[in-house]
């Protein structure tokens, strides 16, 4: 399934209004794991008042946001290697401690991009049949923590779907995704069921069905 949007209108939501979208879902002193791409813009729009203490997989417990331009130190990074700073009180770990935080149940969420969701949660972000794999740390993460949020467009360069009936791609978990922010809606797994429960602004029904492969129902604050 492919889908041509002729329209020259922008609809839904940007990348970093996605990752506000989830910064805004997170509860007061959640601990939680941000994988590369738009999760790691989630510390600019943690809401004020919310203290969340973000990890990395690199090493970090108490990841703050872009240190701002000048103030870079080249030996503190995120997971995506782009500079970070630190909030009052975080540490620096090896890489042993880190993984023992992430599977020994440390954790509340762990927030991932995707290549694809099935409707039954199973997610596939690692490996690109023909490209170079790139596991990192996705398995553990969705192994060993109880909500794991997916953080991705709707639809890939090619306009196929990503939410889909089954993945073609590799898995990374079987039936481990929580929940599904996109840029034209959001999902939630209610008792195994892809649940239809946001849609982003200026963006329709119709439109969000036209484009999502896998089933599911509507549940939409009115």
């Amino acid at each position: 399934m492919t889908y041509t949007d002729t329209s020259t209108q922008v609809v839904g939501r940007t990348r970093d209004e996605i990752a506000r979208a989830v910064a805004a879902d997170l509860a007061d002193g959640y601990t939680v794991n941000l994988g590369v791409g738009i999760p790691l813009a989630i510390p600019r729009f943690i809401p004020e008042g919310v203290t969340v203490f973000l990890q990395s997989e690199n090493g970090v417990l108490g990841l703050g946001p872009h240190p701002g331009a000048g103030n870079e130190d080249p030996d503190l990074t995120d997971a995506g290697k782009q500079p970070a700073s630190l909030i009052t009180g975080a540490a620096i770990v090896d890489s042993a401690t880190s993984f023992a935080i992430i599977r020994g149940g440390h954790l509340d969420a762990t927030i991932l991009g995707a290549l694809q969701v099935a409707e039954n949660g199973d997610l596939a972000n690692w490996y690109v049949p023909g490209r170079n794999p790139a596991v990192g740390g996705a398995m553990d993460l969705v192994a060993g923590v109880p909500r794991v949020w997916v953080c991705m467009e709707h639809v890939d360069r090619s306009g196929r779907p990503k939410l889909v009936r089954e993945c073609s791609f590799p898995l990374t978990g079987h039936q481990v995704v929580t929940r599904v922010y996109t840029d034209l809606a959001t999902f939630h797994f209610e008792d195994g069921t892809l649940v239809l429960k946001e849609l982003a602004p200026g963006v329709t029904s119709e439109y969000v069905r036209e484009r999502t492969e896998a089933a599911y129902v509507e549940d939409l604050a009115r």
